[in-house]
């Protein structure tokens, strides 16, 4: 029996243990009303901004430290801490660590990790205490440890959870937040097929989400990629209009919108070989959002194809500079590394000076081998 199974049990209503305090009532926990993370767990606001800075060691030392000194007096906070411990062994790409947490749990159906198992400590509320964020890894880890088929099934099996919980939901914030975890498992699911170039299974899916009635532009341009892939010029243009048409009709000037369109564009005309409207297509990207990296990472490239390697390097270079936090993704750095090796014969030290420096500033889960030094 694992640990959180054995505190659930120390918790059932029957239990003549001393009660912790009760958790505020609410029938549905997503529109549970609070006023900071901490309402919803032990310290919950400084494991999220250790996560938000990632420092995923510092959140091992802490959930280690709260279960040394039994910290956590709910179920729910034994499973929130454990989604934080799993989650920070996958970012450190520490997959069997990940995976023996992981085990150290019942099944996720058990009434263990039910709330009106514990009508003392969770008054009126009802359903299950298991955080979402642990299913998607219970999906992930296997594709992580090499059995992609195993992962794929177990992420099939979470899009029909998340779509049961859609058609039984009546509750307009509830919904909101299942829509947006159907249209997440499903790109993790495109991403897998798209890594495996079955692109059919690709577009069935994202029709199957428009079909649906979710006309996300992200969506929608995610489309338009995957026919660009297949060779359907046309329909990529119609996809990507449509996103034109929704940034064009939103009310809100929004530069995420607008820089997503613009990527758009440039992505025709890299396909093109029209690398110089691609880049001022980029240019305006950066100039609204000077953080859009993919912008700022598919300008270098386009500069590099024009034959204008300084430039190139210059703009990855100034991105480190000015947005580390952003820029600093290992895409970019294999990239100014290639880029250093096409331009420099001493380009060795240079690559050196550059994986000194990201030691300093980089998360923990940054993978440093990518400099190739």
């Amino acid at each position: 029996m694992s640990s959180i199974h054995h505190q659930a049990a120390a918790m059932d209503s029957d239990s003549p243990q001393p009660e912790p305090t009760p958790v505020p009532p609410s029938t549905d926990p997503l529109t549970n009303q609070f006023t900071s993370l901490n309402d919803l767990a032990h310290e919950l606001t400084s494991l999220q901004d250790l996560a938000n800075r990632g420092s995923w060691l510092s959140i091992l030392d802490k959930v280690n430290r709260a279960r040394s000194l039994s910290l956590l007096n709910t179920p729910h906070d034994h499973l929130t801490y454990l989604a934080y411990i799993v989650l920070s062994f996958t970012k450190l790409r520490r997959f069997q660590e990940a995976q023996t947490e992981l085990d150290s749990l019942d099944d996720f159906n058990s009434h263990h990790y039910r709330y009106e198992t514990y009508p003392k400590i969770y008054p009126n509320r009802s359903g299950s205490m298991v955080p979402f964020s642990l299913r998607w890894l219970h999906a992930l880890l296997p594709i992580k440890l090499g059995n992609r088929q195993e992962g794929l099934d177990r992420f099939y099996l979470l899009l029909d959870f998340v779509r049961e919980k859609l058609n039984r939901n009546g509750n307009d914030e509830s919904d909101k937040v299942w829509r947006k975890r159907e249209v997440f498992v499903v790109n993790h699911i495109i991403n897998q097929h798209l890594s495996n170039k079955e692109l059919s299974v690709c577009l069935d899916l994202i029709n199957a989400l428009i079909s649906r009635g979710n006309l996300d532009p992200a969506l929608l341009s995610k489309l338009g990629y995957v026919q660009m892939q297949i060779g359907d010029l046309d329909g990529a243009n119609v996809s990507f209009g449509k996103v034109e048409k929704m940034a064009s009709e939103s009310e809100e000037n929004e530069s995420g919108l607008r820089n997503l369109v613009s990527r758009n564009k440039a992505l025709v005309y890299l396909v093109g070989k029209d690398y110089l409207s691609a880049v001022r297509e980029y240019d305006e990207c950066i100039e609204r959002e000077g953080k859009d990296v993919v912008a700022i990472n598919n300008k270098a490239i386009c500069l590099m194809y024009l034959r204008d390697l300084s430039d190139s390097i210059k703009v990855l270079e100034n991105s480190l500079e000015r947005v580390p936090t952003v820029a600093l993704n290992e895409t970019l750095v294999v990239n100014l590394c290639s880029m250093y090796e096409l331009a420099y014969v001493n380009h060795s030290d240079t690559k050196r000076t550059l994986s000194n420096w990201i030691a300093r500033v980089a998360p923990d889960d940054f993978d440093s081998s990518c400099t190739r030094v």
